[in-house]
């Protein structure tokens, strides 16, 4: 038996297998292991790999499942994640699929469990240890070297600014460069107010908004503006660098934020990102 994310216990899949994945970086995972053949449905965010996942039918998007679609597909498995899907959602696909997988991979350590629990539930046990083997050498690649602490922001979105607060897979993802990402520590428990806005506005939040002024960027060495959710551009980058007159870069989203298999080749970007910057 092998634990999800909010402790179900699941079996081995047995019989004929029919799995809908309504996580873009779930879906690249179990193309990985080898579960091509068993895909029976993803969200249209679902984009990778290319070409094959092509061949996989759309069920609406993460936040938006189109539930009467899924159900016509008949999964027997769906895999989902705390962060992704809409509780409410998950709970109406529960009245109809037999095996709800829940995700929540919270730092890249965690991929360790998701690898070997997706590959223990649909029997891919040598294809989950090989990506684990991949993912620790690059893990102890980075930790080897002795990146020279940063802070930076990492922002995800503008009209409103958004950034990541510390609980967050990417605020642990760039730590493994020694890059701590802001806010952090006391920066989390005061609000944007009296025109102080050098602090968040949704204290404890783990996206919060917040806005530019003086007091913030002094607390910054390097802004990052990631590819995805907002798609920050070259542009913005160089107009934001000039604003600030701080080193801003553009940084690829699905690198630092996806999970799962992903996760190999996110760790070793992540190195030569630091190490070129």
């Amino acid at each position: 038996m092998w634990r999800d994310a909010i402790g179900q216990q699941h079996a081995a899949a047995t019989g004929v297998v029919r799995i809908a994945s309504l996580v873009p970086s779930v879906t690249e995972l179990l193309f990985a292991l080898g579960l091509a053949r068993q895909m029976v449905a993803r969200t249209g965010f679902c984009i990778h790999p290319e070409p094959a996942v092509r061949a996989v039918p759309k069920v609406g998007g993460t936040k938006d499942v189109n539930v009467a679609r899924l159900r016509a597909l008949a999964p027997t498995h769906v895999v989902v994640n705390i962060d992704e899907n809409r509780r409410e959602t998950v709970d109406e696909i529960r009245d109809f699929v037999p095996n709800v997988i829940v995700t929540h991979p919270c730092a890249p350590e965690d991929n360790f469990g998701l690898y070997r629990l997706l590959g223990g539930i649909f029997g891919c046990h040598a294809e989950a240890e090989a990506l684990c083997a991949a993912l620790q050498a690059q893990l102890d690649a980075i930790r080897v070297r002795p990146w020279p602490a940063r802070r930076v922001l990492y922002a995800i979105w503008q009209d409103p600014w958004m950034t990541v607060s510390r609980d967050t897979y990417i605020s642990r993802m760039l730590a493994l460069a020694n890059w701590q990402t802001w806010p952090g520590g006391a920066d989390s428990v005061q609000a944007c107010a009296g025109g102080d806005c050098s602090r968040p506005n949704a204290p404890g939040e783990r996206y919060p908004t917040f806005r530019w002024s003086d007091a913030l960027v002094r607390e910054l060495d390097l802004v990052l503006l990631s590819t995805e959710p907002y798609r920050f551009t070259e542009d913005h980058a160089d107009a934001l660098e000039r604003q600030l007159g701080k080193p801003v870069l553009l940084v690829d989203g699905e690198m630092l934020s996806w999970y799962g298999s992903r996760a190999v080749d996110g760790v070793r970007y992540l190195a030569a990102l630091a190490a070129a910057s």
